[in-house]
């Protein structure tokens, strides 16, 4: 079974859900043990993680990083669907396409004995919920090394730095009165749209990188008003506010928590990624991607998204996102492109080759 077969299966399990993912879970692992490669299945917070381990017993010791959850979707996109180089389903760019060339790549490395190679999946990347994540429970359980690569979609460029994200409730407060006379109120929901909109203007918005254009601030949920003949007065608002390498949350968070009438408590807050593209491990990353793929423009990449490749940074891992070429991911018309999917598995595995040729021959060594 190869990366696109391997990709419409995985998609056809709808693993925003934790039976899909249960399901998803024991087919990945089913997939690696017919492979003879020997799997470790665990479960956090009621949820599978999978992490399996081949190649050398000592060296450098590299971790393949994936997820099987998705955002919810509609039921036609859990039936992937072929349009030329196009692989259409929900999931496909993010990143089932990814996690299965992880997987053949896995495969493809276990007979090696050069470098230690980790591959660790878990199931709660999309989450929103606060505490500890499968990720941070994977790291602690060892399955760490020198580098590692999460297999966010990037375009087969090495993403080397990644918004922030502070996800954040507003609760504005307005004055209830009849709906018949709602000038005698003072309306929560108009008012906090205008919150937002102030926000959306505050000056942290228009800030740029080298890599980033701006900031950005989605509005994904208001919820206000119990009654259509009554002026609501009170009206949540949850923002996801992805902010740039270089900008303090803090200052954010103060601006805004100027607005008036609005109290604001953070639901969830991850940090910036940000790896030197000096690092050694990303050099031969980027040569590996240059020689599988030579008509990149650009090896380095910022994403506006982010991953739980964090939780490696924290852990005092370097590590970047680095997946296949597709878009549309979280829409309506998510697709990975075939070609890159038997890419990036041959660059994972060339990436491999040429750290283990690095680690033998001391004239070469990466660090």
């Amino acid at each position: 079974m190869d990366e696109r077969a391997l990709t419409e299966r995985l998609i056809t399990y709808d693993t925003s859900t934790l039976d899909g993912m249960q399901a998803a879970a024991a087919f990945v692992y089913g997939w690696l043990e017919a492979r003879d490669v020997e799997v470790k299945g665990h479960r956090h917070n009621g949820l599978p993680v999978l992490a399996a381990t081949v190649g050398a017993a000592a060296g450098p010791t590299l971790t393949l990083h994936g997820h099987l959850d998705v955002v919810p979707g509609h039921g036609e996109q859990f039936e992937p669907r072929i349009e030329g180089d196009r692989l259409y389903g929900r999931g496909a760019y993010d990143m089932k396409g990814g996690l299965a060339a992880m997987m053949c790549a896995l495969r493809d490395l276990a007979s090696q004995d050069a470098v230690r190679v980790h591959f660790v999946c878990v199931s709660d990347e999309e989450s929103d919920e606060q505490g500890k994540r499968g990720t941070a429970y994977v790291v602690e359980q060892g399955y760490t090394g020198d580098f590692a690569i999460t297999g966010e979609p990037t375009n087969l460029r090495v993403g080397v730095q990644a918004k922030g994200v502070l996800a954040l409730r507003l609760k504005v407060s307005g004055r209830s009165a009849h709906g018949a006379t709602p000038w005698l109120g003072d309306n929560a929901v108009v008012k906090a749209v205008d919150v937002f909109r102030a926000i959306a203007a505050l000056p942290f918005t228009r800030e740029s990188s080298d890599l980033f254009d701006r900031p950005s601030i989605s509005l994904g949920r208001i919820i206000g008003g119990d009654a259509v003949n009554r002026v609501p007065d009170v009206c949540v608002l949850d923002l996801d506010l992805r902010y740039l390498p270089g900008q303090d949350p803090r200052d954010i968070l103060a601006a805004i928590g100027d607005q008036p009438d609005t109290e604001v408590s953070t639901i969830f807050h991850r940090e910036p990624i940000i790896v030197s593209r000096e690092n050694p491990f990303v050099q031969v990353l980027a040569e590996a991607v240059s020689k599988l793929n030579p008509v990149q423009e650009s090896m380095a990449v910022g994403r506006d998204g982010t991953s739980d490749v964090i939780y490696f940074l924290n852990a005092g891992v370097p590590g970047v996102e680095f997946g296949p070429t597709g878009d549309g991911h979280h829409g309506p018309e998510e697709w990975v492109s075939i070609d890159s999917l038997d890419r990036y598995r041959q660059t994972l595995v060339e990436f491999v080759s040429l750290i283990g040729q690095r680690a033998r021959q001391p004239e070469l060594r990466i660090a």
